[in-house]
């Protein structure tokens, strides 16, 4: 199975989706925003999976600094990519990609299907 991981390093719900990984012998490739960057056609992949609602994340410090005007624009998948471009910490976190398979957030629950 290839997994891959998309996140922020220090992020709480990344560091227990790491833990839940590791701990269940699950080897994934980890791609941190910050250090391998997101682009459009990254972001375009993860609509394929999830709609642009629940790809932004509206409840983090990222989202609410940015000021009004810009959060208004976003009203569809191509202005929340606009946005989340410039603004990776505003994508909900922690993404799993595994085998064709999505997942977003950390449920325990859920990714307790993976093994």
């Amino acid at each position: 199975m290839t997994v891959t991981l998309y996140g922020i390093a220090n992020c709480d719900k990344v560091k227990s989706a790491r833990r839940f990984l590791d701990e269940n012998g699950i080897a994934y490739v980890f791609h941190d925003y910050r250090k391998n960057g997101v682009d459009a056609a990254l972001l375009e992949r993860f609509l394929g999976a999830f709609d642009w609602q629940s790809l932004v994340n509206t409840r983090g410090t990222t989202w609410r600094k940015l000021d009004p005007a810009t959060r208004e624009r976003v009203t569809d998948g191509a202005s929340a990519i606009a946005v989340l471009v410039d603004n990776p910490s505003a994508i909900k976190r922690p993404i799993l990609e595994a085998d064709k398979r999505w997942l977003i957030g950390f449920d325990e629950t859920s990714w307790r299907t993976l093994t």
